[in-house]
C-alpha cells in the first residue's frame, strides 16, 4: 500500500512526489484527478462517543430527569456543574471576531506555546438550572476535586444560601469523569465536608461516560461565556473574571464570577478510613453514579 494514500499533504507536495517516482504531474492536474475520484477536503466530523454503547446509558438519563423533576417541584436547588477549558493568560489568539476601528485588528502573539510556567485560568462553572444564573470560580492552581467542590462551596455560600434559604436539599449533576468523576474517591470526601459545613442532603447524579456535551452547563452557560469573550485576548485574570460577570442572554441568564487565588495541590490521597467514615447512600439503581451524601451524626459524650 502506498504510503501516500494516506496523507494531509497539499497538491503541490503531491505532484512533487509523483514526478519524482517518474510521474510528471502538475498541482492543478492533482488537485483535478482527486476531486474526480471523489475526494475534497474535509474536516474531522464529531460523532463517536464513549460511553455511547453502555446499556443503561439511556436509563441514567431519564434516572437523572426524574431527580430534576422531583427536586425542581420542591423548590430544592438543582446545579448542573463542570470545569470549562483551562484558557492561556496573556497576548494569546482567541477565536472569533469582534468590532473593531477598520484596519486595527488586536494584536496578538504568533504562537501559542503552551508553557508550564505561564499562568492559566480554571473556570468552574455552577449553574442553577432553576433561576438561570451561573457562578463561575476562576482558579489559578490545579483542577482538582477540591477545586471543583470549594468552588460549589462558594457559590452556596455567595448565592445559594441566600436564594434557597428553607432547602434542606441539593441536587448536583455533573459528567462521569474530570475533577467531579464519580471515581474519584477526593470528590465525594469532600462533599461530605461541604455536606457537613453547610448542613446539607446532597444528591449527586452523574451523567453516564462519553455524554458530558449533554451536560446543561455547557449550552446554558458555558457557551455563552465563549460567545462573549470571543476574539478578546485574556491579557489576566481580572479580565477573565470582568467577561465571564458580563455574559448575559435575551433569556435572562446571569453570571457572578470571583477570582480563587488558593492554592489546591495534585496526588492528594483519600484512605480507605476516610472513605469508611463518609455518611454516603448509593442508590439502588448504579449506585456508582447516583448517590446521596448525608450530614454525619454528632456524637455526644
Amino acid at each position: 500500500m502506498s504510503p501516500l494514500l494516506w496523507t494531509c499533504q497539499s497538491t503541490q507536495q503531491l505532484a512533487t512526489v509523483l514526478s519524482q517516482e517518474g510521474n510528471p504531474i502538475s498541482p492543478d492536474t492533482v488537485g483535478r484527478l482527486l476531486a474526480e475520484m471523489g475526494y475534497s477536503l474535509q474536516a474531522n466530523l464529531k460523532t463517536l462517543e464513549e460511553g455511547a454503547n453502555h446499556p443503561d446509558r439511556d436509563r441514567q438519563f431519564h434516572y437523572l430527569n426524574r431527580e430534576v423533576g422531583q427536586f425542581l417541584r420542591r423548590g430544592d436547588p438543582v446545579i448542573s456543574v463542570d470545569t470549562k477549558k483551562k484558557e492561556l493568560i496573556g497576548r494569546y489568539s482567541n477565536k472569533g471576531r469582534k468590532w473593531r476601528p477598520q484596519g486595527k485588528p488586536e494584536k496578538v502573539q504568533i504562537h501559542d506555546f503552551i508553557d508550564p510556567e505561564e499562568p492559566k485560568a480554571i473556570p468552574y462553572g455552577i449553574y442553577d438550572l432553576a433561576r438561570n444564573q451561573g457562578w463561575v470560580n476562576v482558579g489559578c492552581d490545579h483542577d482538582t476535586a477540591s477545586f471543583a467542590v470549594g468552588s460549589i462551596r462558594r457559590w452556596w455560600r455567595s448565592m445559594g444560601k441566600q436564594q434557597y434559604l428553607q432547602a434542606q436539599r441539593l441536587l448536583i449533576c455533573a459528567d462521569s469523569g474530570g475533577s467531579n468523576g464519580y471515581r474519584l474517591r477526593l470528590w465525594k470526601y469532600e462533599l461530605q465536608s461541604f455536606v457537613q459545613e453547610a448542613n446539607l442532603e446532597v444528591v449527586v447524579c452523574h451523567l453516564p461516560p462519553g455524554t458530558s456535551k449533554w451536560n446543561k452547563i455547557e449550552h446554558r452557560l458555558f457557551s455563552h461565556i465563549s460567545m462573549n469573550w470571543r476574539g478578546r485576548p485574556l491579557v489576566s485574570h481580572e479580565v477573565v473574571v470582568k467577561l465571564i460577570g458580563a455574559t448575559m442572554t435575551k433569556t435572562g441568564l446571569k453570571v457572578k464570577a470571583k477570582l480563587d487565588k488558593r492554592k489546591y495541590p495534585l496526588k492528594v490521597k483519600v484512605t480507605d478510613e476516610q472513605m469508611r467514615s463518609l455518611n454516603l447512600e448509593p442508590h439502588k439503581f448504579h449506585g456508582e453514579w447516583n448517590y446521596t451524601i448525608r450530614p454525619r451524626k454528632q456524637k455526644y459524650k
